[in-house]
């Protein structure tokens, strides 16, 4: 019977041992993925900050209006004038029924006659 405990425990042993080591690995294998996906993310952050200074540097005022000037022909693009614009009743919310715009509505002139 004393033979039969040594040689379950010594199994129970080796089985633990092997189940320590795999454990142990896993453990390794997985905070070496966590590593790397760390490092991912800064090499990401790093190229997210460029291609925002990338788009600040597209985006300056000036350069796009020596754009709009070289594509005037193309784009016709004009400034905005204040009889372009709608009232803010107009505006359709989620849930409401669109309001028609019929006539432009000079924002300037509707606020000296309000006040």
């Amino acid at each position: 019977m004393r033979t039969l405990l040594y040689v379950v425990s010594a199994l129970a042993v080796m089985g633990l041992a092997f189940w320590a080591y795999n454990e142990n690995y896993a453990t390794q294998q997985a905070l070496r993925d966590a590593e790397k996906v760390q490092r991912e993310i800064g090499d990401l952050r790093v190229e997210l900050s460029v291609l925002r200074a990338e788009w600040a540097y597209l985006n300056r005022p000036e350069r796009l209006r020596d754009l709009a000037v070289i594509n005037f022909d193309r784009l016709g693009l004009l400034p905005l004038r204040p009889d372009q614009f709608g009232r803010v009743d107009q505006v359709a919310f989620p849930g409401e029924r669109l309001v028609p715009i019929l006539d432009a509505v000079d924002v300037v002139g509707n606020l000296e006659e309000e006040h």
